[in-house]
């Protein structure tokens, strides 16, 4: 699920053409221009080499090689790879959060949505609305954000609510 998630060009595979368009989608939805925009697409560009390709600046990475890496990292350290979800999913909110104030309103949720190819916006606001929004300033805390991606991607348990499994059972 995660995996597909990524084909922001819809192709069947993850690859650089995925990294780039999602680097033009949020620069471009967030009317980014010059060293703003090019300090943007690099730290995109940096996370998916690092937490998505790993070894650095692949071209492209499979499904069965994305979710093998995954899961030898599971079975290796449980404690470590969870460390490791955190700090990957903490780095691209860092960066999808655009105007750095540590929360993710509906606007900033519907471009990083659109930036990584999911353009049905009903759908994203629906997903977006099964967070426990802020009432105060109408927006998520980054850090739920990331414990929700975290709990999706680490935990056991299948009776923990898991948001993002709600999601993309959804559609996203």
């Amino acid at each position: 699920m995660w995996y597909n998630s990524m084909d922001v060009n819809h192709d069947g595979k993850v690859s650089v053409k995925d990294v780039q368009e999602s680097e033009n989608k949020f620069t471009n939805l967030h009317e980014l221009v010059g060293e703003k925009a090019n300090r943007v697409q690099d730290n995109i560009d940096a996370w998916w080499n690092k937490y998505i390709f790993v070894t650095g600046t692949k071209k492209e990475i499979s499904e069965s090689e994305f979710v093998e890496k995954l899961t030898e990292a599971y079975k290796i350290d449980k404690i470590a790879f969870k460390r490791e979800m955190q700090a990957c999913f903490d780095c691209i909110f860092a960066i999808l959060d655009a105007n750095k104030d540590r929360n993710i309103d509906l606007d900033e949720y519907i471009n990083a949505s659109k930036a990584f190819g999911h353009e049905n916006e009903a759908l994203v606001r629906k997903i977006f609305s099964l967070f426990n929004v802020d009432p105060e300033n109408e927006a998520l805390p980054v850090r739920d954000i990331v414990s929700a991606w975290v709990t999706f991607v680490t935990e056991e348990d299948s009776d923990v609510t898991d948001i993002i499994m709600e999601a993309f059972s959804e559609g996203l």
